[in-house]
């Protein structure tokens, strides 16, 4: 029998393991980083990091290192974001746009408390609102996609939007 470290490294059980996880993974990267294709590029990175360090990881751990694989890679794009939005501050002469500069930055300070509010909501919650929000899913689909009964959708979404609503109007947006 082959021990708990040596089976992630056998390409049955690799592949058994990818498709179990490759949609939760997924959705995950995207609910992180709101973009399709980073969110993918973020998953492949991380099943590769698996691939090559199946050696390393405890079949039993491999769930929690793909998980925390994914987000470390996506706070390193924000690291680098972080990185660039300093450059671009300290050369606004390379600035290309031509909408008001106040219009942007009050652009971008709703994004982040939206992001920062967004992120606040209990886990399915926060999955309910993501998934008709941006995915524009039917609260049918979603209840069929979560094996939950669509009143469950709706009570989630409608704390949801609840907490939204009262912590964005505190915060005077």
């Amino acid at each position: 029998m082959a021990s708990p470290k040596s089976k992630l490294c056998e390409e049955e059980h690799f592949n058994v393991f990818y498709l179990e996880h490759i949609q939760a993974v997924n959705n995950f990267a995207y609910y992180k980083c709101g973009d399709k294709a980073t969110s993918l590029d973020l998953v492949q990175d991380a099943f590769s990091k698996i691939w090559e360090n199946c050696s390393k990881i405890d079949f039993s751990k491999a769930k929690t290192y793909l998980f925390t694989t994914v987000n470390n890679l996506f706070l390193n794009i924000v690291r680098h974001q972080k990185v660039v939005l300093t450059y671009a501050k300290k050369s606004p002469y390379l600035d290309r746009t031509n909408q008001n500069p106040e219009y942007l930055l009050e652009e971008e300070e709703f994004k982040n408390k939206l992001q920062a509010v967004i992120s606040d909501l209990s886990e399915e919650q926060r999955e309910v609102f993501l998934l008709n929000r941006i995915e524009d899913k039917k609260y049918r689909e979603i209840a069929e996609m979560l094996d939950i009964s669509q009143k469950t959708v709706e009570k989630r979404m409608s704390g949801a939007l609840k907490i939204l609503r009262e912590k964005l109007d505190n915060q005077n947006i």
